[in-house]
């Protein structure tokens, strides 16, 4: 045997540098890596949004828990005033003037449960917006997050096929990722 030959296939090419670092698949795997970049800052800012989004509505749920329990209190002072007031009509003396004293209290007593209801009410429509705006939020992060998916996924088919257009299109997807994401970033 005289003379031996190595043939090289496209993968030990790469493997060598075969362009130097400068060719089409460099480009759009530099591209890609920016954009996986991108994506996982966007699914982290997601992930905690839509956390904050269940801790708010499951603080609404409470507030509105305890503010019915707090009307609930405030209807039975009210039916303890209504006996209390019937009591007064039926009795004499000294067992009057109690009777008058008890719906005097149980009326200061509900005009305290009554506030603190309202304002119980109060806190739990505000942690329901709150939840309402970080689910907003959760949104367009989420939308974000899977635009730079898809620019990802049209990129590596830029590779395969090596065609121009499909690397505009991926990078029209990552640009539209990065615009939800700015979006969600000024709360808009």
């Amino acid at each position: 045997m005289g003379e031996e030959f190595e043939v090289k296939g496209p993968h030990e090419e790469v493997l060598e540098g075969g362009d130097g670092g400068k060719g089409f698949n460099n480009q759009i795997a530099v591209m890609t890596a920016i954009m996986a970049t991108l994506g996982a800052l966007l699914s982290y800012e997601a992930s905690f949004t839509l956390s904050e989004a269940i801790m708010m509505k499951n603080e609404a749920a409470i507030k509105k828990t305890e503010a019915a329990n707090l009307w609930n209190y405030y209807q039975a002072k009210s039916s303890k005033q209504n006996i209390a007031e019937l009591a007064i009509k039926v009795t004499t003396s000294q067992e009057q003037q109690n009777k008058k004293n008890d719906v005097e209290r149980y009326s200061a007593e509900k005009t305290e449960i009554k506030k603190k209801a309202e304002k119980t009410e109060k806190l739990s429509l505000e942690a329901d917006e709150n939840s309402e705006k970080f689910l907003h939020s959760h949104h367009r992060w989420a939308t974000g997050v899977t635009m730079l998916q898809i620019a990802i996924s049209l990129a590596a088919i830029t590779i395969l096929t090596r065609r121009r257009w499909l690397e505009y299109a991926s990078l029209t997807c990552a640009g539209i990722g990065v615009v939800f994401g700015a979006l969600a970033w000024f709360g808009m």
